[in-house]
């Protein structure tokens, strides 16, 4: 299958582009079968030129144009570009419509919690019983089990 593609040329920072009808399995910079116009977005007006006829007869011959390439030929002027160019997709919503749909939304009950927890049994482990008695009670309570041991002061 032939695509009609952008091919980068220019210097870092620079770039200019040649369009060209190349096989789908070349690879992008790759050999082409023939050029058919340039863009130069890097300029003021964003310099371009096609040859439209001959796009023209690569498209009915079986070529398909890249999204970028169908998007500059619609602009060009060129009809029926629209089949090439995917649909775009906004993925990010703005805030107000967020708050908007979040105030849409109804408020549910928090009844569910509480059905979890009368299901719970209301006996006590048995493990909690088996428990020493010191445990049970605040640290603060609990006694050292051996005394610290405090420096002994030299005598002068």
């Amino acid at each position: 299958m032939l695509k009609i593609r952008l091919n980068r040329t220019g210097k870092k920072g620079q770039p200019s582009f040649r369009v060209v009808v190349q096989e789908h399995t070349a690879s992008v910079g790759g050999k082409f079968l023939e050029e058919v116009g340039y863009y130069r977005p890097a300029t003021k007006n964003k310099e371009h030129k096609f040859n439209v006829e001959r796009i023209k007869h690569w498209i009915s011959m079986g070529a398909q144009p890249s999204d970028t390439v169908a998007v500059l030929l619609e602009k060009e002027g060129m009809p029926d570009m629209d089949k090439y160019i995917a649909p775009r997709t906004h993925h990010k919503k703005k805030k107000s419509e967020a708050k908007a749909e979040a105030a849409a939304k109804p408020v549910q009950p928090a009844a569910k919690p509480a059905e979890a927890k009368a299901e719970k049994p209301a006996e006590p482990q048995p493990e909690q019983e088996t428990k020493p008695a010191e445990a049970a009670k605040p640290a603060d309570q609990v006694q050292p089990a051996e005394p610290t041991p405090t420096e002994a002061t030299p005598a002068s």
